[in-house]
């Protein structure tokens, strides 16, 4: 029987060209495999259809946007995952649903090997690889690009010669991978750290310069999760959508970082998030009242370990399966609407209301009626400040000596 090889095709230049560069190198048959994670654009049969051109004996299609929102987005919400302080894991998130696929296709078509596109420069190889050995151990990878030898020039070359049904000449200089998260741009005249990103860069949102007016918002959480937007009740993925388009037209969430690779080396990258960002902006506002003090100190140290674990391609680790239990628990009471306001590139929070609120009123205020009893306050320092004050005397005693 002919092996089989499932690679996960996106409809482009690469991974069109890759079907039959593997099947060339290798002597195995194709079963290319695309899913839909919000990216927009063609429509899921244009892309099957391409893949069947391009030589794939078999074309399997998923649409996978709701799970995405639900089982993937949502939790990149509820631990306010921002790696290294400002991306969101548009595309580190995207990996292991894509994965999952993969696995799912192979075992169905009876595949014994699993391709991807990337090169041995990214993330992305990791992140594929890794969650392929966990979900399917059996199962051996391969990356055209990095292990067949298949440099852009040469697929050109390739498309041109089988004249394959893709489009070869349209030169982009970027690199781009987007889904209903966000949209990622890197490589070319980005990869010169000093220059700024030009006009035409941008796809999600609208330049901040010169906004629309004000466009206020409110949005609605029960256990961490968006139910509603202006009182009107939304999925996961509606309230992603919904969001893209308003923070979206004002500018909101452009990133420019350079971050750390998994690889070790450093990456300029340009980030589009609009929805993802003014969803964890919300969010992180309302745990701001319905979150213990304590609680909420120690789960940003685990919503940044729970980012580094994503970014780096462990998904389906046992310690981000462990910090997922962790996060849940506290998403407990984080119920209630935050009211905000986007506009010129910023989404600002200027109202929050809670029924599972810790914010007491009286407690808080400085007028009459406080409950708080200050008097309680001068015993509190004195202990507070206790062993700081006998270390300081030590400190004084010693150096006296």
């Amino acid at each position: 029987m002919t092996e089989r090889i499932v690679l996960a095709y996106s409809g482009g230049l690469d991974t069109s060209v890759a079907i039959g560069w593997i099947g060339e190198a290798t002597g195995a048959e194709v079963i290319a495999v695309a899913v839909d994670v919000g990216q927009g654009g063609e429509s899921l049969e244009t892309i099957r259809q391409r893949a069947l051109g391009c030589g794939a004996v078999e074309a399997y299609v998923a649409d996978a946007s709701d799970e995405f929102a639900n089982e993937y987005c949502m939790p990149t919400l509820k631990a306010n995952a921002l790696y290294q302080g400002h991306y969101p894991l548009v595309s580190a998130i995207s990996r292991p649903v894509i994965v999952k696929h993969l696995v799912k296709a192979a075992r169905e078509f009876g595949a014994t090997t699993v391709a991807h596109g990337c090169t041995g420069k990214g993330n992305d190889q990791v992140r594929f690889e890794v969650g392929i050995q966990t979900l399917g151990p059996d199962l051996k990878c391969i990356a055209p690009v990095r292990d067949l030898a298949l440099t852009r020039d040469k697929a050109i070359a390739f498309a041109e010669e089988k004249g394959l049904p893709i489009e070869t000449t349209k030169k982009n200089p970027y690199s781009i991978d987007q889904n209903v998260w966000g949209r990622a741009v890197e490589t070319g005249y980005l990869e010169d750290i000093w220059n700024a990103p030009t006009k035409d860069i941008y796809d999600y949102t609208a330049a901040p310069e010169f906004p629309p007016a004000p466009d206020e918002v409110t949005i609605s959480f029960e256990a961490g999760v968006p139910v509603a937007i202006d009182g009107v009740k939304v999925t996961p993925l509606q309230a992603i959508k919904e969001l893209n388009r308003r923070a979206g037209a004002q500018g909101v969430g452009r990133i420019d970082v350079v971050e750390d690779r998994l690889v070790g080396i450093k990456s300029r990258e340009i980030y589009e998030a609009p929805g993802a960002m003014a969803l964890i902006t919300a969010h992180k506002h309302l745990e701001d009242i319905t979150i213990e003090r304590e609680q909420a100190r120690f789960k940003a140290t685990v919503g940044q370990r729970w980012s580094e674990l994503v970014y780096d391609g462990q998904w389906f680790s046992p310690l981000k399966r462990s910090l997922d239990a962790f996060i849940e628990d506290t998403q407990r009471y984080v119920s209630g609407d935050i009211r905000m306001t986007l506009h010129g590139g910023q989404a600002i929070v200027n109202g929050r209301r809670s029924e599972t609120s810790l914010y007491d009123f009286d407690l808080a205020t400085y007028d009459t009626g406080d409950t708080f009893d200050q008097s309680m306050a001068r015993g509190f320092i004195e202990l507070w400040g206790m062993s700081a004050k006998v270390a300081s005397g030590r400190d004084i005693r010693v150096a006296g000596k």
